[in-house]
């Protein structure tokens, strides 16, 4: 990126922003009124009469719910055209938009009045019977009747009185006594289960009156889907109209306060920004053209790619130091015509960033800047999240079923929504969910089941098991603790993969000495010390099973054990104790360098066993969530456990058939939902899909969110920093108008 200084006369500003915004290459920076004499500029034009259109076309596109699928052909829309026609709309959607208030309010109205006579429908009486009378005080509420009774009948102040009751809706007629109060009835019943209610503003049967209230709130319901229906019409017939008024509207509100971001004088003006390097020759010659030559147009520096060396971030352009010049017509840097002094720079600001991911790629961009824009100092790490947090979700669910599920989410996620960020995310999780699908189908499994072993790689290729299994039988234990390892290996590779961005951003700007001593240090360390625990010398230190996994030779430790094998037979049992001396010697190296760079990071040695340790949460949750499928489906079909120490599904035999062909040589875990006659059934059906239901919800929180952690926490934390600035040139990219 190169910045950039464009230098005029304010004759030619108005036209030096035409031609920038029609470039849409330049990424303006805002002017801090840092120098001496200028000031940020005014708005040009009717800067506030295009806004306040922009939000009325805006309040019209929300009220007619407009968006992308309405537009029409492009179109260009003059001044005149565009005031004109947007009254009209303008007049059209508000008198509509008042119709539609006036009928939801008065529906609102009669929804409350209903809720208000519900009671008094209950009770049966006139409600002209209710109020009214001059000698006689009337009290309707919710409450017990024969405590409203007593507590009457106990007043003093009452003569003559009559309760009726129905559903819990109490009324009661009293006469007061001479020279008794107005509020006599109220008075007698305080402190009695009693919660009056307000009497409707009606005649007659309260029966009657819902139904005339519902008639007319039918009608209104009818017309008010009369309303929606013109409204629909409506927006079709000017929804292309709006979006293009819209994109009009804000292209100039965008170039009316573009010199906003510029230092400006009297006479003259600086704009500054940043511009990819390789369109810096081009962005000059089309300005100067369109200007005919009365700006002045510099490169001031140059950033490269790099790390936190500051000093070696940005190259100054021969040409490029000191003060803007003055163009044609225009002041000095200084207004007052004295030395200049200021910096080249209006603000020294860092280069924005282009995140150019290719293709698929660029939808992981949206998992990056939830953390933060890369800076324009660091590797943008998006296309390692494309290459491994995928394949981290899928290997921990692992399932056919739940795979297609996840598909089919993504997929209607980046088909039903316009959000960006929405339609990346439907976008990862079709990813994730493809290779969910993958590691189903080597692990045989849809749902929980092992239908894909049993007709794909038992029946059909003739193979005694699926190319890898989940570990969760006893006889599997090998597959368990071997995932167990492997997590560790990736752990420490992709470890390595961060710290060799850090490593390389370290040698390119600061030199090989800080390299090593800052990042080198911690690879040393942690490449030791791993190397040290899959050697012989740590044997007896470190779990046995991690030199039996990937033995295949029977030397190593525990190899002769019960379910002890290797899955992977590579004839691995170890480094030689030679290695492990060599392991634990550069792991003693790595932290004396790192003493040497930096004493108070000492502190924080056992990162490198507890990041690698972190990765073994990838094979827990494999387990859990096998575990949570296979209860699922142990509920409803039942299981039982072979003599070889096999787990199976009744999905076709019940219990009685377990015994009859084991006798007692097999485990029936459990009869089964579906076994358990017709009334179980349908409860096995509901665990069925509840179940699945939840395991495919707990797959988000669990896999997803402890993938996610991976990335962001053991793998972001090893090199990246974010807090950069996307690249948003100055310009827009038109969709609903033509190119004046």
């Amino acid at each position: 990126m190169s910045k950039v200084s464009v230098t005029g006369s304010r004759r030619v500003l108005e036209d030096v922003v035409e031609a920038v915004h029609d470039q849409h290459r330049l990424h303006l920076t805002e002017y801090d009124d840092s120098w001496e004499g200028f000031a940020p500029g005014d708005p040009t034009g009717d800067a506030e009469a295009a806004a306040e259109r922009l939000v009325t076309v805006r309040s019209l596109e929300s009220i007619l719910d407009v968006g992308p699928a309405d537009a029409g052909p492009t179109r260009m829309l003059s001044d005149e055209e565009l005031a004109t026609e947007l009254e009209d709309v303008r007049e059209r959607v508000n008198a509509l938009e008042d119709r539609r208030d006036e009928i939801e309010d008065r529906i609102r109205e009669i929804d409350e009045a209903l809720e208000t006579v519900e009671p008094f429908v209950a009770l049966g009486v006139d409600l002209d019977l209710l109020a009214g009378y001059d000698t006689l005080q009337v009290a309707v509420g919710e409450g017990d009747a024969d405590a409203v009774e007593r507590a009457v009948v106990d007043a003093d102040d009452l003569r003559e009185f009559e309760v009726f009751a129905a559903d819990g809706v109490v009324a009661a007629f009293a006469r007061p006594a001479p020279g008794a109060g107005e509020g006599a009835l109220s008075d007698a019943l305080v402190g009695v289960e009693f919660a009056a209610l307000e009497t409707p503003d009606a005649d007659g049967d309260p029966s009657a009156y819902v139904e005339e209230l519902a008639a007319e709130r039918d009608e209104l319901a009818a017309e008010l889907e009369s309303v929606e229906a013109e409204a629909v019409a409506l927006r079709e017939e000017v929804g292309g109209f709006l979006l293009a008024a819209e994109e009009t509207l804000s292209v100039q509100v965008q170039k009316a306060e573009a010199p906003l971001s510029f230092a400006t004088t009297e006479n003259a003006f600086v704009a500054e920004g940043w511009i990819p390097s390789a369109e810096y020759t081009a962005f000059e010659r089309t300005l100067a053209e369109a200007v005919d030559d009365r700006v002045e147009v510099e490169e001031l520096e140059r950033a490269s790619f790099g790390a936190d060396g500051t000093e070696a971030l940005r190259e100054e352009v021969p040409g490029g130091a000191g003060q803007p010049a003055a163009a044609d017509g225009g002041d000095e840097v200084r207004a007052d015509g004295g030395a200049a002094t200021s910096p080249v720079v209006m603000r020294d600001d860092d280069p924005p960033v282009v995140q150019d991911n290719p293709g698929s790629v660029g939808y992981f961009e949206t998992l990056v800047e939830a953390v933060g824009t890369p800076s324009y100092r660091e590797f943008d790490p998006t296309i390692v999240l494309f290459l491994t947090f995928p394949a981290f979700f899928g290997f921990m669910i692992g399932d056919l079923g739940y795979g297609l599920v996840y598909v089919g989410l993504g997929y209607l996620m980046y088909q039903r929504f316009d959000s960006p960020a929405l339609r990346s995310m439907g976008g990862i999780t079709v990813f994730a969910g493809g290779f969910t699908v993958l590691f189903g189908v080597l692990y045989g499994e849809i749902f929980g089941l092992h239908l894909i072993t049993q007709f794909l790689w038992e029946g059909a290729l003739g193979m005694s098991h699926p190319p890898i299994e989940k570990g969760l039988s006893p006889n599997q234990i090998s597959w368990a603790q071997s995932w167990l390892v492997i997590s560790l290996l990736v752990g420490v590779l992709h470890l390595n993969v961060g710290y060799a961005f850090d490593f390389f951003e370290n040698l390119e700007f600061h030199g090989a000495r800080d390299a090593l001593l800052e990042t080198g240090s911690w690879m040393l360390m942690m490449n030791g010390l791993w190397v040290w625990a899959f050697s012989k010398s740590a044997a007896g230190t470190v779990p046995d099973f991690m030199f039996t996994v990937f033995d295949g030779t029977g030397a190593a430790p525990e190899a002769s054990g019960e379910f002890a094998h290797a899955v992977f037979a590579l004839g691995f049992n170890g480094f030689p104790t030679v290695v492990g001396l060599l392991g634990a010697a550069a792991f003693f190296v790595g932290l004396g360098a790192l003493a040497v760079g930096d004493l108070v990071e000492v502190v924080e040695f056992l990162q490198v066993l507890v990041n690698v340790l972190s990765y073994t949460r990838i094979a827990a949750v494999l387990l859990a969530k096998a575990g949570m499928a296979f209860t699922v489906n142990l509920l409803a079909f039942g299981a039982y456990v072979d003599p070889e120490g096999e787990f199976h599904f009744l999905l076709t035999h019940g219990p009685s058939w377990v015994a009859a062909e084991y006798g007692g040589e097999a485990s029936l875990l459990f009869g089964g939902l579906f076994h358990g006659g017709v009334a179980l059934v349908f409860v096995g059906l509901l665990v069925l899909v509840v179940g699945h239901l939840l395991v495919l919800a707990l797959g988000v929180t669990s896999a997803g969110l402890q993938a996610v952690r991976l990335e962001y926490v053991e793998f972001f934390g090893k090199f990246f920093e974010g807090g950069g600035r996307s690249y948003s040139p100055f310009g827009a990219d038109r969709r609903y108008t033509a190119d004046e």
